[in-house]
């Protein structure tokens, strides 16, 4: 055994530390090898779809393959036959690095967190509005701890260089004229950050309402520290300060219900029997699924001198599904009234004397 280990005394300075790195990487890969295997294990729930499991290894698996292989460096690093003027530098390399896989881990699980919390509260039911209140606060919180998380980090690194205390120090003492120029340039930008709190907790929109914002209509898709994101209908995006929705004024058709009312207009002649309107006009509706079976009303709201104008009210469980019923709806009606009433369709009449 003594020979053994005598051998590796006598191994050159360089080969012995390449060796030591080459096993503490090795120890990291084992070790995240072996805590793979515990984890793949089916977790037993009433929900196989989803996987906590799943969640750890996809989240966790990146930032272990960074924090294992540098603990273990870090344990052997007493043994490296590094030059004595070069280890303070590489014992400070070593725990900067470790400082930023540490925080990696963090942020790891703050999103499997979120994974749990989106599988708990999902949005893709119809019925779904305290799921997405849910979600909205969640979504900030989430993006508010990576935040708080990378600015530590960045603080206990700085702080780790005496030269970089000193300048803070300074610069604290002379923070009178720099300290307001920096509120003036932050101001907007602290602005955003306290208006994010307050879309996140008072909830004027949240994650997948429908809005009306511009004169466009979508879903919001996201929601971040500075501005939201809009899927508008025809797959665009609309992206818009956060300050924008406590500032201006904006139609959320999903505030307090999903529930929502469609209108269908037709401007026929005055000749147009209303009654078996009517009743084509609550034949369509019972012939749809769409139609909730709340509203049904068709009535004539306006007059010209050419035409009478006629409203049909329908109601629906969602915009979709509103936008859907009255296109069915408009074009059931004009096929009913070309069909039965074609005298009825606007006409100009001219008296020839």
């Amino acid at each position: 055994m003594d020979e053994f280990l005598s051998q590796f005394d006598r191994l050159p300075d360089i080969i012995w530390d390449l060796l030591l790195i080459g096993v503490a990487i090795a120890i990291g890969l084992v070790v995240k090898f072996l805590l793979s295997l515990l984890i793949k294990k089916k977790p037993s729930g009433d929900k196989p779809h989803f996987s906590i499991a799943r969640s750890i290894l996809i989240r966790m698996g990146k930032p272990f393959s960074y924090l294992l292989p540098l603990l273990a460096f870090n344990f052997l690093l007493p043994l490296m036959r590094i030059k004595a003027r070069f280890y303070p530098a590489l014992d400070k390399t070593v725990g900067i690095c470790l400082t930023l896989a540490f925080a990696y881990v963090l942020i790891g699980i703050v999103k499997i967190f979120e994974d749990y919390a989106y599988h708990s509260f999902d949005i893709s039911k119809a019925d779904n509005l305290k799921e997405r209140k849910i979600r909205t606060q969640l979504q900030f919180i989430r993006q508010l701890a990576i935040g708080l998380i990378i600015v530590l980090t960045a603080c206990i690194i700085l702080l780790s260089f005496n030269n970089l205390r000193k300048l803070g120090a300074s610069l604290l003492a002379g923070v009178g004229v720099g300290g307001i120029i920096i509120g003036f340039a932050a101001q907007k930008s602290l602005g955003n950050l306290l208006a994010g709190f307050q879309l996140a907790f008072t909830q004027p929109l949240r994650i997948d309402d429908v809005l009306v914002v511009e004169g466009e209509w979508g879903r919001v898709e996201e929601i971040t520290l500075t501005y939201v994101v809009l899927n508008i209908w025809d797959q665009r995006r609309l992206i818009l300060p956060i300050n924008y929705f406590i500032e201006k004024p904006f139609q959320n058709w999903t505030r307090n219900t999903a529930d929502i009312l469609g209108t269908v207009f037709l401007y026929l002649d005055y000749t147009i029997p209303l009654d078996p309107l009517r009743k084509e006009f609550i034949r369509l509706l019972e012939s749809n699924p769409l139609w909730d079976k709340r509203v049904s009303v068709i009535q004539v709201t306006n007059t010209s001198e050419r035409t009478i104008e006629i409203r049909a009210l329908m109601s629906a469980s969602s915009s979709g599904n509103a936008f859907d019923l009255r296109c069915y709806v408009r074009e059931g009606l004009i096929k009913f009234v070309q069909e039965n009433f074609p005298d009825s369709l606007p006409r100009n009449r001219t008296i020839l004397s």
